[in-house]
């Protein structure tokens, strides 16, 4: 039923054609890179664990670097295997009377294919590392060699001081999810019901469309969220935050403990969060485009009010305190609360 809407194979090969180059590299040099980044990822674990107190199962498979075809691909099987569920969920309320002959059902799933397509395309170029939930498969930690290779070369950055850097923060979304058992089938249950629940009737659609043509200049207002803003109703807007709110925690902890294991194992740390920094507002006009017209400018800001939440929590509580967070779903901050930490502190502990 869901390549009604997206033909993810028709998503990969667009993406693999649309994909930008890495950095220019010998065969021997990427290896040793690759190599490289495996053995920074290793050595992340005990100081990750370590500084957020949490621990990755000692079973946990090791990290996989991927160069931006591979993560294109391993993203698209995850929206498919994430949206696939919500997709059928519409067409059971919209009855089948709604669904599209098998011809129409083609052409749209290739149109909506290309689309994602596009989007990985331009993403993959983009994420440093990720912690793939992979619904309904096996979850990895990833990591993008030739990503991290030009990154570290546009900062002009310590080499080995980056990899440890990044691999940091995403050691930290790895026992973020496997010492909080319960975190990823939550997150994928709660962004499932929220594509489900915007997705727009059929008679809305034409409305929709209108609204953004007229409301396009808003998006690139200062505090738009992207599109998103534009195509959601004030009950989904909420449940989005809710989803924000949680995202903001992630990055936002994930940010504090690399920072926080650096002094001790990174010692050009602060150089390197620094550069980093300025690289994130240096960004040149057509990417601050489709940054903003994505709602990237906004996740952006989860890594700064995330991080002043966990510093203002573990500042109330210390860092034990803080990891009640990870208690349930009810221990999650709520979007007002991920810029008032006091706020959390007094609902969790009292």
């Amino acid at each position: 039923m869901s390549t009604t809407y997206v033909d993810w194979e028709f998503a990969k090969t667009t993406g693999r054609t649309l994909v930008a180059a890495g950095p220019s590299v010998s065969a021997d040099e990427a290896a040793a890179e690759v190599g490289a980044i495996r053995e920074a990822a290793r050595r992340a674990h005990g100081p990750v664990a370590e500084t957020s107190r949490l621990q990755t199962p000692d079973d946990a498979p090791d990290a996989l670097i991927v160069d931006r075809p591979t993560w294109i691909a391993m993203n698209a099987d995850s929206m498919g295997a994430m949206l696939g569920p919500a997709f059928e969920q519409i067409m059971t309320k919209r009855g089948t009377a709604a669904a599209p002959n098998g011809i129409a059902a083609s052409i749209g799933g290739k149109v909506t294919g290309a689309e994602a397509g596009a989007l990985l395309a331009f993403m993959s170029s983009k994420v440093l590392g990720q912690y793939d939930l992979a619904p309904g498969g096996t979850p990895a930690l990833l990591l993008v060699a030739p990503n991290l290779l030009q990154v570290q070369r546009e900062l002009g950055v310590d080499p080995e001081d980056f990899r440890a850097w990044v691999c940091m923060h995403e050691e930290t979304h790895r026992v973020q999810f496997t010492a909080v058992p319960w975190l990823r089938d939550h997150m994928i249950t709660e962004a499932r019901q929220l594509a489900t629940d915007m997705a727009p009737d059929q008679e809305r659609v034409q409305e929709l469309t209108k609204r953004i043509t007229e409301k396009l200049p808003e998006l690139f207002s200062s505090g738009s969220g992207g599109i998103t803003d534009l195509v959601t109703t004030p009950e989904q807007r909420a449940k989005l935050a809710e989803l924000t709110a949680v995202m903001s925690l992630l990055e936002g902890h994930a940010d504090v403990v690399m920072d926080d294991v650096g002094p001790a194992h990174i010692p050009t740390v602060a150089e390197i969060r620094a550069k980093f920094t300025e690289r994130r507002k240096g960004a040149g006009a057509v990417d601050k485009v489709l940054r903003r017209l994505l709602g990237l400018e906004a996740k952006m800001r989860q890594y700064k009010d995330g991080a002043a939440f966990v510093r203002g929590v573990q500042e109330r509580v210390g860092v034990e305190g803080f990891n009640a967070v990870w208690t349930s779903p009810e221990t999650l901050p709520k979007p007002l609360e991920i810029t008032d930490p006091a706020a959390w502190v007094t609902r969790v502990h009292g």
